[in-house]
């Protein structure tokens, strides 16, 4: 009974956040193909695992940590290797719309070290709570505190730079 009412809280949690699911896989591996098959793999993995989650209240926090893992393990399995899908070609080809904040944000993000990138990702494009984001990537909640700061001085650091090199 138990295990059926577990499987209906997961499936009811992957039913609701399918789509920031797919964002956050995307945000790490940058290819529409590869997002939607670390999405397959980690479902799979959720209910094959599903005996493993302990707090039934924490079925979100859960499944998003073993989408961040099963991106990673991608990315390591890849080497990050970013194929451009079409999406991304039509961005920077000459005649697309004006994204240049955009571009500049995308690439300092791209560029910040795993840990901060994965912290920023979830709090504001996936619009966790701090307390959301510490039980997604493992850790204490003040470690992500620190984390998001030192993130967003990098950050304001790297765009700073960016619109000087433009003025010049």
């Amino acid at each position: 009974m138990l295990n059926r009412k577990t499987e209906k809280l997961l499936t009811r949690c992957i039913t609701e956040h399918k789509e920031n699911v797919y964002r956050l896989a995307y945000s790490y591996v940058k290819n529409k193909e590869d997002a939607l098959d670390i999405v397959q793999e980690s479902i799979y993995k959720a209910m094959t695992n599903i005996e493993h989650l302990k707090d039934l209240d924490a079925v979100k926090s859960w499944f998003y940590r073993i989408v961040v893992n099963t991106s990673l393990d991608f990315l390591r399995r890849n080497k990050k290797v970013h194929p451009m899908d079409q999406e991304m070609i039509e961005t920077y080809a000459p005649g697309a719309e004006d994204v240049y904040t955009d571009i500049d944000l995308k690439r300092s993000l791209d560029d910040l070290p795993e840990k901060y990138r994965n912290v920023i990702v979830l709090r504001y494009f996936e619009d966790m709570k701090i307390d959301e984001v510490a039980a997604v990537l493992g850790e204490n909640v003040n470690t992500i505190k620190t984390r998001l700061y030192q993130a967003l001085q990098l950050l304001r650091v790297k765009m700073k730079d960016e619109s000087l090199k433009e003025i010049k």
